[in-house]
């Protein structure tokens, strides 16, 4: 209890409360020894972000209590809709750990795990893991079977997300400054928006969200095209570097249109009678003047 205190930043008093109000799982007993693990750790830190969010235990309790029974967090909270409907329609998985390994085989590392903990790929929930996305599952799972290790899956990950994000700040920062600066600087920082900002909202998220999903998927397709292009014709021109046969030697004095090099002999290399007959003035017993 002392170390899991002490990873998690609190007093084992802290933690002894959070175990009354049943804020965490029991522990794994072997004897009087009381054992936890990753899973403890992650609730932990869950609750201190919650707490630091304004949440109190109370709510806290309740809204771990309904996730862990899979009931929505707004019917929870009273609310028949939230201000702003979702814009991501992913799915959360729930996985076993047996599960997870299916998914990823031998690439289970607590490298890999704590990179994909970071990443927010994946959370932990009392015995089982949550996966932010099947749509993100299943592309990693196919990756994987495709030979590409789990470590750069994760890297790629990383990097993906960082410019989604850099993304996403285009397009709210397009909303913000052209589309909606009348219903922000209405709405009071310290009070909800009125019904009709909300509608105004709304509508313009819902407008955009087709319009910012279009621009991105089809500067993706042209960026790829561009790349894959690119790359083939890098590899192509490798291939045909490496393969090119050698061209006949001309010999030093012969140029591109195989004419006699400048300053050398006109006559060099042709043997006297060689297709040429007297007819044409040059053979060598034929010379007008009756000269050799």
């Amino acid at each position: 209890m002392a170390e899991l205190a002490a990873e998690a930043g609190i007093t084992v008093r802290t933690l002894r409360f959070y175990r009354e109000r049943k804020l965490i799982a029991a522990p794994r007993r072997e004897g009087r020894i009381a054992w936890y693990n990753e899973h403890h750790l992650a609730r932990l830190r869950t609750i201190a972000g919650l707490l630091e969010r304004g949440h109190n235990l109370g709510g806290i309790a309740e809204l771990l209590a309904a996730f862990e029974s899979g009931r929505d967090v707004g019917e929870l909270l009273g609310l028949d809709s939230t201000i702003v409907p979702p814009w991501s329609e992913e799915t959360p998985v729930r996985l076993t750990p047996e599960e997870l390994a299916d998914h990823f085989r031998d690439e289970i590392t607590a490298e890999n795990l704590a990179t994909s903990l970071d990443i927010g790929y994946l959370g932990v929930d009392g015995n089982e893991f949550v996966h932010i996305s099947r749509r993100l599952l299943d592309a990693s799972t196919d990756l994987i079977a495709q030979g590409v290790p789990l470590t750069a899956v994760l890297e790629a990950g990383r990097a993906v997300r960082s410019h989604a994000d850099a993304l996403a700040d285009i397009f709210t920062t397009l909303i913000r400054t052209h589309v909606l600066p009348d219903v922000l600087q209405r709405t009071a920082a310290d009070a909800p928006p009125c019904a009709d900002a909300v509608d105004r909202i709304t509508e313009t998220i819902e407008n955009l969200r087709p319009l910012a999903k279009g621009v991105v998927e089809a500067e993706l397709s042209m960026a790829m095209d561009r790349r894959v292009r690119a790359e083939l014709d890098d590899w192509l021109g490798t291939r045909s570097a490496a393969g090119a046969e050698p061209g006949p030697d001309l010999g030093p004095d012969l140029g591109p249109n195989l004419g006699p090099a400048a300053g050398s002999d006109p006559g060099a290399g042709l043997e006297p009678d060689a297709g040429l007959g007297p007819d044409a003035g040059l053979g060598r017993d034929a010379a007008p003047d009756g000269r050799a």
